[in-house]
């Protein structure tokens, strides 16, 4: 079982997300006010917090939201998790669709650090069933099904 360390939302594609401490999740579409929200596979996305903190310890200043996620969570590797893995947290359920992604070149994070984690590390999921989570509650992997990859 994992805990939710941040939940973060920005208004605009291609700007840092912030820590907004909740956030309302909407049945196949993702954060209500978030910008990369919409009927696509990549609605929400996530990282693990231990994966953020082993980057700041080789010394990247990033906060809460600067790779573009979404949900930060303690104790559950995302990216050991396979595409069709569904995760509960409260009454919102989510199901993994993608693992990794393309980094941009523009990336500040890359241009400073000379990588990022996000493409690594960071998963993205779909909505299956809405609702709200809040920084501290916690979140449960539910199954590992093997599903259709949307990549």
């Amino acid at each position: 079982m994992g805990r939710v360390m941040a939940v973060c939302t920005s208004p605009a594609k291609g700007t840092q997300k912030q820590n907004a401490g909740e956030g309302i999740f909407i049945e196949d579409y993702g954060i209500q006010g978030d910008a990369h929200a919409g009927k696509w596979h990549r609605q929400v996305s996530l990282l693990s917090y231990e994966k953020i903190q082993g980057f700041r310890e080789r010394g990247a200043e990033v906060e809460d939201g600067a790779f573009g996620e979404n949900l930060v969570v303690k104790e559950i590797d995302f990216r050991s998790l396979p595409v069709g893995t569904r995760l509960s947290c409260g009454d919102v359920v989510l199901e993994i669709t993608q693992i990794g992604k393309e980094c941009h070149h523009g990336c500040q994070i890359f241009q400073k650090m000379g990588e990022c984690i996000m493409p690594r590390e960071g998963v993205f999921a779909r909505v299956i069933r809405g609702g709200t989570i809040r920084t501290g509650d916690d979140m449960k992997v539910e199954q590992n099904d093997e599903k259709q990859s949307f990549s």
